[in-house]
């Protein structure tokens, strides 16, 4: 599922991303990797999205999250 389909207070991991070199860039360099833990702190519609990884909290657009596929994990 992509990140965009998450609901607030879940966990997933990322399994991979997909996008132009631009996007992989600017992802990759604010620390979503697969392979990494994010937890979604806030999806509410037309607002940004706010995730919580690797002691950072943030903000990505609904067209950013949609190149983010992950695996939710089961609490």
């Amino acid at each position: 599922m992509s990140l965009s389909e998450m609901k607030a207070d879940r966990e997933a991991i990322v399994g991979s991303i997909n996008g132009d070199s631009r996007f992989l860039s600017r992802i990759t360099s604010i620390g979503i990797t697969p392979g990494c833990r994010i937890r979604v702190m806030r999806n509410d519609k037309n607002r940004p999205m706010l995730v919580y990884s690797r002691d950072t909290m943030i903000a990505l657009n609904r067209k950013e999250c949609m190149g983010i596929e992950v695996e939710e994990v089961q609490q």
